[in-house]
């Protein structure tokens, strides 16, 4: 029974960039539990000040070398918004797919190599390279393929060069369309195996209801585009996020807190799960039945078990669109809209992996940008993820000191942090 307890993991492991867990308990008491984001902010807003349309989504893709296609396609949109260019069908197909291949890759990352170890009462996944070979092979073969897919679509995966604002530098050919659609076919049932394993593997029993924030489309599940939605029952159009999407700065961390109508909210593939659910694809709500996940759910826990379920809809929502634009062909002509500068203010909205991504800019009569504005989806977990803590550090507070920094830990893992993003 633990009746005092002083932790401090300075910083937690297999998560992306430096954040730190403290919590402290006298007498069996709870006085105190965060986690804290202590790296320094990193300043975008202020670089892309100044330069040319070009360069700004050019630069912001360098936010993140994991969500680059997020930023790459955020940053696009918003700077589309405001010089006014429509881009053509066949580059939104394009730009749909290449997202689900950051999407696929983010993830899978996340579930094998970052999460899967707590699960398994493993350090790392190193040991199962030894005790179960073919488990990290099915892991590579699937995070390769997110990786490859959107290479094919955006030049390269991380901070991606094709993708320009109103289309694409190159023509895409549909043979190696055809090619990655075979190889998509093929990790399906890698994916079934994926979800066949996470059946049988337990997860720390904790529920919080909270508010779901997401992008919602009328016609799909929400990652590219959509409405600004929130499972307390508002939706309003993406240029209007400033009226509901709140930062503030708090003392411990480097990284904004973030509000809408509760003091904190969640993003990520939990919230667009509880969201979005029936229009996931067939086989991914088939696997959500499988593994227990039929919204509403509230286990923070079970955010990689969504990512998971979001991996499947992927999938075959990327083989869907090769087989749209197959059947249409990839023309010339459509693969790059007309651009002139011109002053425009213009905003945003996709789904990164991680959750609802902001950017805002302004552009002055020659194009150049005059101000930005980026509000990036683990600063607004990080009320969520506190919140969380405050609330469950109680309920396992005659666990050992290390059984309760692991449990910690682990609940900061499976909201798959993005920390250098983060801050701001």
């Amino acid at each position: 029974m633990t009746t005092d307890a002083n932790i401090h993991v300075h910083h937690i492991t297999r998560v992306e960039g430096h954040g730190d867990v403290v919590a402290r308990i006298e007498d069996r008491m709870l006085k105190e539990v965060r986690f804290s984001v202590v790296e320094a902010p990193r300043f975008f807003e202020a670089i892309v000040r100044g330069q040319s349309y070009g360069e700004v989504v050019h630069i912001a893709s360098r936010i993140c070398g994991i969500c680059a296609v997020s930023h790459k396609c955020a940053a696009l949109q918003a700077t589309e918004a405001a010089l006014g260019v429509e881009i053509s069908p066949q580059t939104d197909l394009l730009r749909r797919l290449a997202f689900h291949g950051e999407v696929l890759s983010s993830h899978l990352l996340h579930i094998y190599f970052l999460a899967a170890p707590d699960l398994l009462g493993l350090p790392s996944v190193m040991p199962l390279i030894n005790s179960a070979p073919e488990i990290v092979r099915r892991a590579m073969r699937l995070k390769q393929i997110g990786y490859d897919l959107a290479a094919m679509v955006a030049g390269r995966h991380t901070h991606p060069v094709a993708m320009t604002v109103g289309g694409f530098s190159f023509l895409h050919d549909p043979a190696q369309m055809q090619e990655m659609r075979a190889r998509l076919v093929a990790i399906l049932g890698d994916l079934d195996a994926t979800v066949e394993l996470f059946s049988t593997l337990e997860l720390p029993d904790f529920e919080r209801e909270t508010e779901y924030v997401s992008l919602t489309h009328p016609d799909r599940y929400a990652f590219y585009s959509g409405e600004l939605m929130s499972s307390e029952g508002d939706r309003m159009p993406v240029s209007e996020y400033r009226e509901a999407i709140h930062e503030r700065v708090v003392e411990h961390s480097t990284a904004k807190f973030t509000r809408w109508n509760r003091p904190e909210y969640m993003v990520g593939a939990l919230a667009r799960l509880n969201n979005n659910y029936e229009q996931l694809h067939p086989s991914a709500r088939e696997a959500a039945e499988r593994l227990g996940m039929q919204p509403p759910v509230h286990r923070p826990y079970a955010i990689t078990v969504a990512q998971l379920i979001e991996c499947i809809h992927c999938a075959h929502d990327a083989i869907e669109l090769i087989d749209e634009l197959t059947q249409t062909g990839t023309h010339a002509e459509e693969q790059q809209a007309p651009v002139e500068a011109r002053a425009g203010l213009g905003v945003a909205a996709v789904e990164a992996p991680r959750g609802i991504l902001f950017h805002e800019y302004e552009y002055d009569d020659e194009g150049k940008c005059v101000s930005a504005n980026h509000v990036i989806p683990t600063g607004q977990n990080l009320g969520n993820l506190n919140r969380d803590m405050l609330e469950f550090t109680p309920t396992i507070i005659d666990e050992s000191p290390d059984r309760i920094q692991h449990l910690l830990e682990m609940l900061v893992r499976a909201y798959d942090p993005c920390i250098s993003c983060s801050t701001h």
